[in-house]
């Protein structure tokens, strides 16, 4: 019986192999998640103009998977037309473009969004027999994948329409018009009881694919009426928190009876995956009464 059992489990093994082996790449839909390497029924070794698709130079990027083919005649035209859209949203610097072109490294080079030095890091450039089978097997000759900064399908063409081509580059420019390095938030209790001491906290949201640097010092500073008496009014280095993605300012202050408003300012530092390295700075005014 166990025997038996071990045999039946060899043959679906099998059977289950070769329906993987025999499937063919399919096209993704919306809501579907796409890494840079494509989808897992995609082929994985491709040849590539330029280096293979990086990591580090699509963080925070919007990613346009773009197909074109040399071939037929009219596929061309419509390829050529559009490759100047796609070098201007290459241009914008918050797109990263994998090109994918169905012909030899010659059709790859007439048809290169990334154009050597003018686009390194913002991309790069498939050709040869197997983007052929690819896109042979995907169905299309022309068209293209929009993913978010989060790897998360959000528009897919397959053909030269132009009203298709608008509709896919209102999609990436709205993409990219909401990817932002950090954003910031302050909190403060609105009225405070006289003699109490109350909170005065600034935060500051890191997007997830950059990290805190300690290359440009961290500080926070406070500028206030002179009534109003805090434990600190500046913060340097390890005296801000840093939690996850969050960087946390807070000063305790009390004061007097009246209205009051105090400034505050941030300033820090954060690195790329890529290596590079930004620096982010911002204020806030936080306004309250003490009764």
């Amino acid at each position: 019986m166990a025997r038996l059992t071990c045999c039946l489990v060899l043959a679906i093994s099998a059977v289950a192999a070769t329906a993987a082996a025999q499937a063919k790449p399919t096209m993704p839909k919306q809501g579907d998640t796409l890494s840079l390497a494509g989808a897992p029924d995609w082929p994985q070794k491709l040849t590539w103009l330029y280096a293979s698709p990086s990591a580090g130079d699509a963080a925070g990027k919007v990613v346009l998977h773009w197909f074109c083919s040399p071939s037929p005649r009219q596929v061309a035209k419509d390829c050529a037309a559009d490759l100047e859209r796609v070098i201007a949203l290459r241009d914008t610097g918050h797109v990263y473009i994998i090109a994918y072109i169905a012909g030899s490294q010659y059709d790859a080079k007439k048809l290169d969004p990334i154009r050597e030095s003018e686009g390194v890091g913002r991309g790069t450039v498939a050709f040869g027999p197997q983007v052929v089978k690819l896109m042979k097997d995907l169905g299309v000759a022309e068209g293209a994948i929009v993913v978010d900064v989060e790897g998360k399908v959000k528009a897919v063409t397959t053909s030269g329409d132009l009203n298709e081509l608008d509709a896919r580059d209102k999609v990436v420019t709205g993409l990219a018009g909401d990817i932002h390095d950090f954003t910031t938030s302050h909190e403060n209790p609105a009225t405070v009881r006289i003699g109490d001491k109350f909170p005065l906290t600034f935060k500051v949201q890191l997007a997830s694919w950059l990290a805190y640097s300690q290359k440009t010092p961290m500080e926070f500073t406070l500028t206030a009426p002179k009534d109003i008496k805090c434990d600190a009014m500046a913060l340097h280095g390890d005296q801000l928190k840093i939690s996850g993605q969050t960087l946390i300012a807070t000063v305790t202050c009390s004061a007097p009876r009246g209205v009051y408003e105090a400034q505050g300012k941030i300033r820090f530092g954060y690195d790329t995956p890529a290596g590079a390295h930004g620096t982010g700075e911002d204020g806030a005014t936080f306004k309250f009464e003490v009764k």
